[in-house]
């Protein structure tokens, strides 16, 4: 049986040219573009939390990175490098192949490099932690929003928490249907270009992974304000829009999470310029609502009316 070192070497050694030092010493060595900082983050995905046992390995690599992807998306970070460490039942190399394969495919299309990470043996656990690069001081955050703002959405909602519920037998999809939203929860597309290209127009972003209603309110508590959305403008997978007589189909819009679209704001005449980014990087976006002083989340009806608020996105320890 091969040992630790070997399938480190075997699958995951690859040469990290923009690092000092990468993958065979202690620590990575790396050191950002001078006028630069470091945007940092780290994600887990649990084997029965976030993804089943038997997923794909392929699409399992795929989305461990691109989940992180997003995460300096919101930031407007160029990422950079990127540490995985794994926690694997056994040493399979059928499945460390692929999986491999498949964060290795998108680290080289986004240009980031695998610097270091560990493995060892125990329950199914992968973990992430990746850096980028952005200019000092013009890093989109969370606190940043103004009462004011437009309220913008890229690409859909629903798809891939529809796409999950298929797949446990919830909901019963026709094969097309289930074939595109499984792709968007198996196979999220991280807006890395669309995050960039919004330094200098957004003031606050964030990715949406736990739901809209959920990741917008970090929005709102991080800059002590309220928001309106309109549900009329909200863009919705295609599946789910063609079912919104069902009342779950809105919740899996507003607070299915998965999605790993940015919702951010912007000064209202500020939307030429964002469409015109969004067009320049292949993402449709949508504004959908406005930042208000007021404290507090309202839903709109087609006619202005406020509406119930009930589940607002998934919560780690709630179970929901």
């Amino acid at each position: 049986m091969a040992s630790e070192f070997d399938l480190i070497a075997r699958y995951f050694t690859r040469p990290a040219p923009s690092a000092r030092l990468g993958v065979g010493d202690d620590a990575a060595l790396i050191a950002p573009q001078p006028g630069f900082e470091l945007a940092v983050s780290a994600d887990m995905l649990v084997a029965g939390t976030h993804f089943l046992p038997d997923a794909d390995p392929l699409a399992l690599g795929h989305k461990a990175l691109a989940v992180n992807l997003s995460d300096m998306a919101a930031m407007g970070a160029r990422p950079r490098w990127a540490l995985l460490s794994l926690a694997l039942p056994q040493a399979d190399e059928a499945w460390l192949e692929q999986f491999s394969s498949g964060f290795l495919a998108l680290a080289a299309e986004y240009d980031v490099d695998l610097i270091g990470g560990d493995t060892t043996r125990g329950p199914l656990n992968l973990s992430v932690t990746i850096l980028g690069e952005v200019e000092a001081g013009r890093a989109l955050r969370r606190d940043a929003a103004k009462a004011g703002d437009a309220i913008w959405v890229s690409g859909e909602l629903g798809g891939a928490a529809l796409g999950l519920q298929h797949l446990l037998g919830e909901r019963q999809l026709p094969p097309a249907e289930a074939a595109a939203c499984l792709a968007r929860l198996h196979r999220p597309s991280p807006r890395v270009a669309l995050g960039c290209a919004l330094i200098g127009l957004a003031h606050a972003c964030i990715d949406i992974s736990d739901g809209l209603l959920a990741d917008l309110g970090h929005i709102l508590e991080r800059s002590n304000l309220g928001a309106e959305i309109r549900l009329a403008e909200l863009p919705l997978a295609a599946a789910v829009a063609g079912r919104l007589d069902e009342p779950w189909a809105l919740c899996a819009a507003l607070a299915g999470g998965d999605d790993y679209e940015l919702c951010f704001t912007a000064p209202a005449e500020r939307a030429e310029a964002i469409r015109a980014a969004a067009a320049a990087a292949g993402v449709p976006v949508a504004c959908l609502g406005r930042i208000t002083a007021e404290v507090g989340l309202k839903l709109l009806d087609a006619e202005g009316r406020s509406m119930p608020l009930h589940e607002t996105g998934f919560d780690h320890f709630a179970g929901r």
